[in-house]
Formats: C-alpha cells, sequence, structure tokens
C-alpha cells in the first residue's frame, strides 16, 4: 500500500493505492469573511462569490496536478520493483526500457481482476465442423438405452446407514465424496464426468453454474449447483462446492441415494439414528440445539451444555 498527502493553506488531499483500487481523501476550508469593514449587502455576496469560484478553481487545478504528481509515483515505484523482480529472476536477461515497465505495471495495476465481478470461465463452444460433442448445449444419448444391469445395482443399492450425515439444522445429507465412488463403482474412474454448461454466476453472496453429468459418452443430467461465500477469499472454495452440489442433484435422476429425498425415510432415521441436544460455544459462550447422531461427538468450538431443570427454574423465578 501507497500513500501520499498533499496540504495547503486552504485544503490537503491524500491519496492511497492498494492492490485493488485508489482511495481518496479530500479535506478543505472555505475563506472566512472579513468582519472589519462593512460592505453592502449585494456587494458582499457578488464578492463572496467570485472569491469561491477563485478558490475552487485553484483547488481543482491543485488537486489534478498532485493526482498527476501521485500516479507518476507510484508508476516509478511498480517500474523499479519489475526491474528488480526480473534482475533476480533471470540476471542475464536485458531489462525493459522505461517506458514499457511503467507501462506495463499500470496495465497490471488496473487489469487488477476482482472474483466478485465474475470468473469469466465460459466454456468453448465447438463449431458445427468438429467431430467432439458441444456438452454446452448438445443432449447426446439421452434416454438412449438402459445402462447395464452391473452399473444399475451399483446405482440403486441402497446406502448405508453409517454414511448418512446431520447438519446441525436437522438436514439429512451423503457427503459428496460418497456420490463420487458410486459413480466410479458403477462406470468406472474416467468413465463419467461434469461438463459445465455456462459461466459461473458470482453473486454478493453465493457461487451458481449449470453443469451436466456425462457417463460414458451420454448425457444423463442437468442440474445447477450453488454455494454461499462469505468474503471474496472463500470465492475459489465455494466455486468447488457448488460443482459438488451440482453432482449430487444429477445423481437424483440415476436413483443414487434416493432415499435421502423420502421423506418418511428421513423422519423414520432422524427417530432412531438422531438427536437434539443443548451445547453452548466455547469463545462467544452463546447456547443454541443442535442435531447430530446419536453415535457421534460434540466437536469444537462446541461442547455440551445441561440447561437447569424446570423445577429449578420454577424455585430461581418465585424469588423475584
Amino acid at each position: 500500500m501507497a500513500s501520499i498527502i498533499f496540504q495547503k493553506a486552504g485544503w490537503s488531499l491524500q491519496i492511497t493505492r492498494t492492490s485493488r483500487n485508489f482511495a481518496v481523501t479530500f479535506t478543505t476550508a472555505l475563506p472566512r469573511r472579513s468582519h472589519h469593514r462593512t460592505i453592502a449587502s449585494e456587494a458582499s455576496n457578488s464578492l463572496r462569490s467570485s472569491r469561491g469560484n477563485l478558490f475552487r478553481r485553484r483547488t481543482q487545478h491543485d488537486t489534478s496536478l498532485a493526482y498527476s504528481r501521485f500516479k507518476n509515483v507510484f508508476q516509478a515505484q511498480h517500474a523499479r520493483a519489475a526491474t528488480t523482480a526480473t534482475a533476480q529472476n533471470d540476471p542475464g536477461q536485458q531489462p525493459l526500457p522505461a517506458s514499457d515497465r511503467i507501462q506495463r505495471a499500470t496495465e497490471e495495476a488496473i487489469n487488477t481482476e476482482d472474483l466478485t465481478a465474475g470468473l469469466s470461465d465460459k466454456p468453448i463452444v465447438l463449431d458445427g465442423q468438429s467431430r467432439q460433442v458441444d456438452w454446452t448445449r448438445s443432449f447426446h444419448g439421452l434416454s438412449t438405452e438402459a445402462f447395464s444391469k452391473e452399473a444399475a445395482e451399483a446405482l440403486l443399492a441402497p446406502i448405508g446407514l453409517d454414511d448418512i450425515e446431520v447438519k446441525p439444522d436437522g438436514i439429512v445429507y451423503l457427503p459428496e465424496i460418497k456420490y463420487r465412488r458410486i459413480l466410479n463403482k458403477a462406470f468406472g474412474p474416467g468413465g463419467w464426468g461434469l461438463a459445465p454448461r455456462g459461466e459461473t454466476i458470482v453473486t454478493a453472496k453465493a457461487v451458481t453454474r449449470e453443469y451436466a453429468l456425462v457417463a460414458l459418452g451420454r448425457l444423463v443430467s442437468v442440474a445447477r449447483g450453488e454455494q454461499d461465500y462469505f468474503s471474496p477469499e472463500g470465492i475459489p472454495t465455494a466455486v468447488e462446492g457448488c460443482k459438488s452440489n451440482a453432482l449430487m442433484r444429477c445423481c437424483k435422476d440415476l436413483g443414487v441415494a434416493s432415499e435421502l429425498w423420502d421423506p418418511r425415510f428421513i423422519r423414520k432415521f432422524i427417530a432412531e439414528y438422531a438427536k437434539e441436544v443443548w451445547v453452548e460455544h466455547q469463545q462467544t459462550q452463546k447456547r443454541r440445539k443442535i442435531w447430530m447422531r446419536k453415535d457421534d461427538q460434540i466437536r469444537y468450538p462446541f461442547k455440551l451444555y445441561t440447561p437447569p431443570s424446570q423445577g429449578s427454574t420454577r424455585q430461581n423465578n418465585s424469588k423475584y
């Protein structure tokens, strides 16, 4: 981060440059009106107006001059940094001229990408003469024939009760890695894949993209994945989670883990294998109820909290 401050009698300008943007802070004070002489109302207004216009013109000129100086200094710093990096990486390479180094450093600073504006990862669209299938818009092989008996048995096999997980809000789910294991067992590693059918869309809080599940050269299903994120640094991880979410949704059409979409199975599993407990956050001391498997343990940052019994609570309340 670079920062430069310019000050004069009536104003001050602070310009800060980061890796992504400029931050400009401008402070000014209007010239004070003299109290030692009395001027007619119209003449006084005209005089103040002319003084204000003159002050604004001078301020605009000084501000543009200060910004120009700061830009030159920033470009020079980037040019020196680029020259040093080039000399360290390849001592035998001739350094670029000063004008080229300044232009390259300026372009790199301006073209710094912000992931919140989108990833620009639109899939490659094949031309009509290509022999490959364009999975961005093709439905090649959809419902042409059933898969083999061995593949169908692997896809439709009941999921193990030990593989099902429970989220704190009570939602049951199958980890995404186990969907991949089922597909590898049915089609073999390399016999299936996810093909993006559109560009990644980055909103203020989530990432979404449409994928196509292709197995043995045939389109099986199309679904859109989504994943929330909390800071721009978490967008790459959210993109991977979006892909896994799309895979889970595509596997519904193959019957993989179909029990987890059956309300009766969910209610029975929650009643037999899940429980709701009180926990306390070890850092914030906030208490709440969460769902978990009966054979699972409470993990950090939570710990088990035992609320007071109703009888003791009533006795304590009767004292007040």
